[in-house]
């Protein structure tokens, strides 16, 4: 017998009726400190109430009209997204797996306008994640998640992580793009390295090629800077927004150059709810907190010192957690325990974390986390290590 909600989730059993700030509270009262953030999505926190303001404000208003007519918060949007990236324009969808759609298709579109079809291939790396559409799920290349979903998309090659003679060695006549996270997330928290950033720049150019950032869970101020790629000085072609863009409302974006989006025309590509009157009202609500005077930086002094206190817990807890790796505040803990006893462990004492690949746990407290609840988050952590340690 199958459940009225499809059972394609491993859920923990817990239900939560009501967030404030970094906490959640479930039906029973139980407070929890959430270091999850759905998944890097609550960048600003539960309940803000900037976001709740502007979302209330425009459900008075108006939800919904389409995109065949003129949108003015998603222009706004667009236009200050512009104003903030790399970019020349922006589409509008609902979620990551959407947006890298948009990515893949836009590359092959390129290309084609340029009288190069055959160029459609796309290179990526190894332990990427980059969406269950049937096309990301085969850019991501991990066969946990291609499993029963085959004939796998055509049109990737991986290669090894951070290996930039093997990215190379794949560049054939067919190639259209290189796709990588900056940081990647489900694969384990692991940062790309900025001297390959750079490498993929110069090899994109020397062959032509679009370079595809990823930065569905790096971007919107996640790594101490509005953009992962920020730190690198690197910039790509296309990039992938979502998650932290509207707070917890379903949004996303893919951003693009002029150049890279010159074969995206009228009736190329398109969405029904992609960027409505709603969305776009919460995404400029997270901009006016994010671009605001010193957010960015407050950001990178909280990572500084939730990492200070990480690497203490690594120097007393050698046996239960190896390391710590990431960027600002997309931290993630290399286990020497079974990742999910600490995700367990975490829970109990109220601490809530995400696991992701290579037997790590990942931390993704708000961006608005304080000293005294990353000092909270810390205590959790200590004494679930020493319950792990026996």
């Amino acid at each position: 017998m199958i459940t009225p909600v499809m059972p394609t989730y491993g859920r923990f059993d817990l239900a939560f009726e009501k967030g404030e700030g970094p906490y959640l509270f479930t039906t029973d009262g139980k407070r929890y400190l959430d270091f999850g953030s759905g998944i890097a999505v609550t960048a600003l926190g539960h309940a803000h109430p900037h976001l709740v303001a502007a979302l209330k404000d425009q459900a008075d208003k108006l939800w919904h009209t389409s995109n065949l007519y003129e949108i003015p918060g998603q222009r706004r949007l667009a236009e200050r997204l512009v104003e903030n990236s790399f970019a020349d324009t922006a589409f509008f969808c609902n979620s990551g797996a959407e947006a890298m759609e948009c990515a893949i298709k836009m590359a092959r579109k390129y290309h084609s306008a340029n009288g190069h079809p055959e160029k459609y291939r796309v290179i990526t790396t190894e332990g990427a994640f980059h969406g269950r559409t049937l096309a990301t799920l085969a850019a991501g290349g991990q066969a946990k998640h291609l499993e029963g979903f085959g004939p796998v998309t055509d049109g990737f090659d991986q290669v090894s992580f951070g290996n930039l003679n093997e990215l190379k060695d794949a560049i054939t006549a067919e190639t259209a793009a290189i796709l990588v996270e900056p940081v990647q997330g489900e694969g384990g928290i692991r940062p790309i390295g900025q001297d390959f950033l750079k490498g993929l720049r110069a090899a994109a150019d020397e062959f032509g090629l679009l370079l595809i950032f990823d930065e569905v869970q790096t971007g919107m101020g996640r790594t101490g800077h509005l953009f992962a790629h920020e730190k690198s000085g690197v910039t790509p072609d296309i990039m992938a927004l979502a998650k932290g863009l509207g707070g917890g409302f379903p949004i996303g974006t893919c951003l693009a150059t002029k150049e890279a989006a010159k074969g995206m025309t009228a009736g190329t590509h398109g969405s029904t709810f992609g960027g409505n009157p709603l969305a776009a009202a919460v995404g400029n609500a997270v901009l006016d907190v994010m671009l605001a005077d010193g957010f960015i930086e407050q950001v990178g002094e909280m990572a500084a010192y939730l990492w200070d206190g990480l690497g203490k817990l690594v120097s007393d807890h050698p046996k239960v957690i190896e390391g710590v790796r990431g960027a600002g505040l997309l931290v993630g803990l290399k286990c020497q325990c079974t990742n999910m006893d600490l995700v367990a462990a975490a829970q109990r004492n109220g601490l809530l974390l995400v696991p992701a690949g290579d037997n790590t746990v990942r931390l993704l407290p708000p961006l608005t986390i304080t000293k005294e609840q990353l000092d909270e988050a810390l205590d959790i952590l200590e004494a679930s290590l020493k319950e792990l340690e026996g």
